[in-house]
């Protein structure tokens, strides 16, 4: 008896829990994964290198997966797998460095999330105007 209770303790260890996956969000996505608390996350591999780039977190799996588009795009270029490829609309220009493709694919994922959650869109690119109508007098 005491054999069998370690056999299923050892079974137990090995044993990976993953969420299981609602109807709404059977879909999976190339470059995205769940959370244990519900956030979806975005990474990727660099070409060429054992090192990722972390792409940020999102509410929503889609927000996650335009996130990932974006980086495999500046990546590897138009030859890219993506998720969604009639929705890209960027161009491909020079390189790019990991924190700049990892900036780029967060504004896109921030703005997807701000679309899904029915929010106003901002323009991550512009500076917000603080200033509330007074000229300091």
């Amino acid at each position: 008896m005491r054999d069998s209770n370690m056999i299923k303790k050892k079974n137990n260890k090995n044993k990976r829990s993953s969420p299981t996956p609602s109807p709404d969000h059977q879909k999976r996505y190339r470059g995205v994964r769940m959370r244990k608390w519900g956030k979806w996350v975005a990474e990727i591999r660099e070409p060429n290198k054992r090192s990722r780039i972390w792409l940020g977190s999102y509410a929503t799996p889609i927000a996650a997966a335009r996130a990932y588009d974006t980086a495999v795009f500046y990546l590897r270029g138009p030859s890219a797998t993506l998720n969604f490829p009639n929705l890209l609309v960027a161009a491909v220009g020079e390189e790019m460095s990991a924190g700049e493709i990892r900036q780029k694919a967060a504004e896109v994922g921030a703005r997807v999330d701000a679309q899904e959650a029915g929010s106003v869109v901002v323009d991550l690119n512009e500076t917000p105007d603080l200033s509330d109508g007074d000229d300091g007098r």
